[in-house]
């Protein structure tokens, strides 16, 4: 069965979202193969920016795939590695790395008014973050302690092995918020590995986590709503069961995150 938002269902929904001001969450039509709903307060996004070309990003990788088991579970942190292309030049060319993903990192740069990018490079919440766990447990901490200022519900039916729909709901009930708001997608892989056969990581197998492989938007809000539904391809050599989905609402002025959330696969 294909999981859709309809526009009816919709519009009465998000009116009651309106009034109730984030007290009902958002709705699909019927449960979904997988589905997920933000909760009340604010998840942090740590976003990564590294390259295989890199030598010291390998244990910026490492740590980010550690994540998880030190605690940092989805719905406190999401993480999510963008590979740049930067580093392609000098012989290794990183089979995750995209121009858009660069392109991310010197938005990111830009609205923090910061001269230069960097490998590796942490992003908590849209700001440089110097890594390590002890800091991350204490802003994560706070984050997490604040309420969220949007309201999400993904929702992934697959068509095939390769092809997903994908249902995405949105609510940003905060007016003076609206107005900066966009959406981000992300399709993620986990459990990735290379053979590097050049440039500064030449002879090192690299494991890679949370790596983007499709980064979609910005999606604008309208009202303060997003009700979006469309199918996505995966990658050829993508694995469907290592694969996920996250949403990141964030406001472009600020870089300021609004509330993100993770949708691992859930099917066989």
């Amino acid at each position: 069965m294909v999981i859709h938002f309809g526009e009816i269902v919709m519009i009465v929904r998000y009116a009651s979202l309106i009034a109730a001001a984030f007290a009902l969450p958002l709705s699909v039509a019927a449960a979904p193969a997988c589905k997920a709903v933000s909760g009340p307060q604010a998840t942090a996004v740590l976003e990564l920016y590294t390259s295989e070309g890199c030598n010291s990003c390998p244990p910026a990788d490492k740590w980010v795939s550690s994540l998880p088991g030190s605690g940092f579970t989805a719905d406190k942190v999401i993480p999510l590695a963008f590979h740049v292309d930067y580093w392609d030049y000098i012989g290794w060319k990183d089979r995750f790395a995209s121009p858009t993903f660069t392109q991310r990192q010197h938005e990111l740069a830009g609205i923090a008014h910061a001269r230069t990018v960097y490998t590796p490079q942490v992003v908590l919440n849209g700001k440089d973050f110097r890594a390590s766990s002890s800091k991350l447990a204490d802003a994560a901490k706070s984050i997490n302690q604040t309420p969220a200022l949007a309201k999400i519900e993904l929702a992934i039916d697959p068509r095939s092995a390769r092809d997903w729909n994908i249902s995405t709901g949105v609510l940003v009930a905060d007016a003076a918020q609206q107005r900066d708001a966009a959406v981000y997608l992300a399709v993620y892989e986990n459990r990735l590995v290379s053979d590097v056969k050049a440039g500064e990581n030449s002879g090192v197998v690299l494991k890679h986590d949370y790596v983007v492989r499709e980064w979609i938007g910005p999606l604008a809000l309208d009202g303060g709503k997003l009700a979006l539904n469309r199918s996505i391809s995966l990658k050829p050599d993508q694995k469907l069961k290592d694969s996920g989905l996250v949403a990141v609402v964030q406001n472009r002025r600020t870089g300021d995150v609004l509330q993100a959330l993770q949708l691992p696969y859930c099917g066989s």
